[in-house]
């Protein structure tokens, strides 16, 4: 039987093992944290497609059990007037979208794939990779930081947005690129009045004055939100405080007359920031013996939300080639073929939600048309949902 190295457990790498064990093709996961990094990320959301990506693997039940619905798309002015509302691409088809934490994401997969017998070994940080001869064809070695080794007929790189398997691929691969915007993500239990958003399975889109600011209510009544902060890089070794992003995100919505700034300043300490990058493209995704998939291939700025829908329809799509196709080399390029173009597109719809979003007053508000954040997945010329409409035949 034909084993599969899979460097990375996040959502990409666990979503492929458990697509590969329904292939039949052994599949083992190697997870640099030394834990199931629980605290990695705020929250997301999984779109329709990437629900029906799960269902094609029997995962979509674990997902929908821990998550909770938004059914539309509320965008709001910094005067605080209804700019326009409609329903979320998707949500009559089923499932529509469905927010959860990334750490309650990766929890439920982990315990699925766990449960089909999938093996996760922490604490394995790639650093090189080693042909191995066989009387067959050429298998592949993972060597780890630890100086531990493993063996397989191929390796999948599912290790995110600086991926190490994507270098040695090829070294001269493009780095992410920063865009010039901070993600800021909080909690609060703030009573607002019952007129004011957010409201119960809705996104709440403000176009501030100064930044753009998202927001829903869970099903307890807590408020998560997210906010597109312009703003320099910073280390990520050292974020800064929560309190300190705390401040910095609520005085920028001071001078609005909508609820984002008493939003963030009722929140507590669970505010987290990342840097927002994206990888438009890389010209080369695979070799004989090793492919990257996720973030690792292509990586979408956070507008679109659609980061963990691509992982998980690429995670499947590369194990039907694989079932499918008679060596590895036919397979890697059948998913690219299946894939790029696709992934591409979303990275460039994003794009180009992230430059509205930095734009100024007037250019903030006009929603990209044909994007989740706008409440469509047309693409503005057809009128056709070809994000949230894909669906994968196994």
């Amino acid at each position: 039987m034909t084993k599969a190295l899979i460097i990375g457990g996040g959502i990409a790498g666990a979503v492929t093992a458990m697509a590969l064990h329904k292939a039949g093709i052994e599949a083992e996961i190697f997870e640099s944290y030394p834990t199931g990094a629980d605290d990695a990320g705020a929250f997301l959301v999984v779109f329709a497609n990437g629900l029906e990506a799960l269902r094609v693997i029997d995962a979509q039940g674990p997902v929908l059990e821990h998550s909770f619905p938004a059914r539309q798309v509320q965008l709001i002015s910094d005067r605080g007037d209804l700019l326009g509302e409609r329903p979320i691409a998707g949500t009559g088809q089923g499932p529509g979208p469905r927010t959860l934490r990334r750490a309650t994401l990766y929890r439920v997969l982990h315990a699925e794939a766990a449960r089909r017998g999938i093996a996760v070994r922490h604490g394995k940080r790639l650093v090189a990779t080693e042909p191995v001869p066989r009387a067959d064809g050429t298998g592949v070695a993972a060597v780890f930081a630890d100086g531990t080794r493993a063996e397989g007929d191929l390796l999948i790189g599912a290790d995110g947005l600086h991926s190490v398997t994507r270098s040695l691929i090829d070294p001269a691969a493009p780095r992410p690129r920063y865009t010039g915007q901070n993600t800021v993500c909080g909690y609060s239990r703030h009573t607002l009045d019952a007129d004011r958003p957010p409201h119960p399975e809705t996104y709440t889109m403000i176009f501030g004055k100064q930044a753009f600011f998202g927001c829903t209510r869970a099903p307890d009544g807590e408020v998560w939100w997210f906010a597109n902060v312009p703003g320099p890089e910073f280390d990520r070794a050292d974020p800064g405080s929560p309190a300190g992003w705390r401040r910095r995100v609520a005085g920028l919505f001071e001078e609005d007359d909508t609820p984002a700034a008493a939003l963030v300043h009722a929140g507590g300490d669970r505010v987290i920031a990342s840097n927002s990058y994206d990888l438009a493209t890389i010209p080369t995704w695979h070799t004989d013996t090793m492919v990257v998939i996720g973030d690792a291939a292509h990586a979408a700025a956070p507008n679109a939300a659609q980061g963990a829908s691509m992982a998980i329809e690429d995670g499947v799509v590369l194990a039907k080639c694989l079932r499918d196709r008679p060596d590895p080399r036919s397979a890697f390029t059948a998913y690219e073929e299946l894939r790029r173009e696709r992934v591409e597109k979303v990275v460039a719809a994003s794009a180009g939600m992230a430059r509205r979003t930095a734009m100024g007053p007037a250019g903030r508000q006009q929603p990209e048309p044909g994007t989740p954040r706008a409440g469509g997945g047309g693409d503005g010329a057809d009128g056709d949902n070809w994000l949230t409409d894909y669906r994968i035949t196994w």
